[in-house]
């Protein structure tokens, strides 16, 4: 890449709207974000609400390698883990609003918490703001292979001939596994008993060995067991099939086309609620750019994760539409986390 464009304060204000919007097409095109008002002038850390070594602390490593090479400036991680992603998100909705601290956050810290908890310390709605989806986790619906069902309808018919035999593993109570184990039971008269474990590892361990029979987890987690024959994967979350499984098909092509076997949210990349606009815009550029980077593509892919890359606006468009899908099917399981 060429080295940034450095426009001052001066410079810019000097220039009528058409310059300063030629400056920054021509610093664009030169593979680098201008630094305009001095954005950034020093490190920039992305929180993740996990500790490191997770799906989503990897996926944020891989964004800061590829952000300081467009902003050369240091883009850091720093991980704040704790109480479902509300000890992460609270310390970023009460920063600075000046783009020196975002979130990298998944879809339920921002969404299902708010039902898990009677009172969280701060509102994603009003206190963070959208940037950018990064990525979409693809999530399948996979059973030990000593499970008789090779499709979602036949997995139904299964568990309502032998109530209370199956169990549904998740990562935790409140989880979206746990979730839409509440949803089918209710849905389609089940009796499903669900484990909790403290992570996806645990779980998928036991659903190998038969401990839980059935779980919804990420297809990076479960993709080699699905390979190997040790799982059989029956329905991906979502509107299209995984590209890591596209021999599983959606939910909805075996003809079960409610939202919550649609609507999977993003892994999102977010600032305090009053950063200015001209910092958001050029973070989502730059992070737009980074994910049409063939290296970086692949490296995501691998994760099992869709890259996104869109703009606050889809961004901010799709969590409105996404939030109350998640608020609803939280709500089913009647669980409080308080």
């Amino acid at each position: 890449d060429s080295p940034p464009c450095l426009y001052s304060k001066e410079v810019t204000m000097n220039l009528s709207p058409f310059g300063a919007a030629l400056l920054w097409c021509c610093a664009a095109g030169a593979g680098a974000a201008p630094v305009i008002d001095g954005y950034p002038s020093r490190p920039v850390r992305i929180v993740v609400q996990y500790q490191a070594g997770g799906a989503t602390d990897t996926l944020a490593r891989i964004l800061t390698e590829a952000l300081n090479k467009r902003f050369h400036q240091p883009f850091v991680v720093d991980n704040r883990s704790g109480a479902t992603g509300i000890i992460g998100s609270d310390h970023v909705a009460k920063s600075a609003a000046d783009g020196y601290t975002l979130l990298l956050t998944t879809p339920a810290a921002i969404s299902t918490n708010l039902v898990l908890y009677k009172k969280l310390p701060y509102d994603p709605r009003t206190d963070l703001r959208m940037i950018s989806d990064v990525v979409r986790p693809s999530l399948v619906l996979a059973v030990n292979p000593s499970v008789p069902a090779r499709d979602f309808r036949t997995l139904i018919e299964t568990i309502r001939r032998s109530p209370g035999k199956y169990a549904m593993g998740s990562w935790g109570a409140g989880t979206l596994p746990h979730q839409i184990q509440v949803y089918m039971d209710k849905t389609y008269g089940l009796q499903t008993l669900h484990v909790a474990y403290k992570g996806e590892s645990p779980m998928s361990a036991d659903l190998i060995s038969g401990v839980v029979q059935i779980t919804l987890g990420s297809a990076a987690t479960l993709k080699p067991f699905i390979n190997t024959g040790k799982l059989r994967a029956l329905a991906v979350v979502g509107d299209h099939r995984a590209q890591g499984l596209p021999q599983v098909p959606t939910f909805s092509e075996q003809g079960y086309k409610d939202a919550v076997y649609s609507n999977t949210g993003a892994i999102s990349l977010m600032a305090p609620a009053r950063t200015p606009d001209f910092i958001v815009q050029r973070v989502a550029h730059e992070l737009a750019a980074v994910m049409r980077e063939p290296s970086v593509r692949e490296r995501v892919e691998s994760l099992g994760l869709e890259p996104v890359g869109n703009t606050p606006a889809e961004a901010t468009a799709a969590y409105a539409s996404f939030l109350p899908v998640a608020l609803d099917l939280a709500r089913s399981t009647g669980v409080s986390l308080d």
